[in-house]
């Protein structure tokens, strides 16, 4: 009775720590498309509607327009944002996140909302 109990257990412990790698895998996949400085901002900028490239650069305050250029494209790639040209004089660029883009916003809003809560609950400390 107590070797099957003990096997029991095991096994158990088994399929925890498997989904457990499942869960970490995913965490990692998804860091791995929004990994950089600037990626998470960008998207948190589309998310209140189409940009043009110079209001993304004034809207992620600190990217340079390399970068900016390099990490939009990233993001096409990914299929997070789509890139508009319009035919006009000048050429106009605009960008927009995608539908699958979008699906980024909740878990962007939460960043925000912890992140407020958090700079508030540090600048609380630091005054005490």
């Amino acid at each position: 009775m107590v070797l099957k109990a003990v096997m029991s257990k095991k096994i158990h412990s088994q399929e925890r720590s498997e989904e457990c790698q499942g869960h970490l895998r995913a965490i990692h996949d998804t860091l791995d498309v929004l990994n950089g400085k600037w990626k998470i901002s960008i998207i948190g900028s589309l998310g209140f509607g189409k940009r043009r490239f110079m209001e993304l650069q004034r809207e992620v305050e600190g990217i340079g327009s390399k970068m900016l250029s390099k990490e939009l494209r990233e993001l096409e790639m990914n299929e997070l944002v789509k890139r508009t040209v319009h035919d006009t004089k000048p050429v106009t660029v605009e960008y927009e996140l995608t539908d699958y883009g979008a699906t980024l916003q909740s878990i962007i809003s939460e960043m925000a909302k912890w992140g407020r809560t958090h700079r508030k609950r540090i600048m609380q400390q630091v005054i005490i």
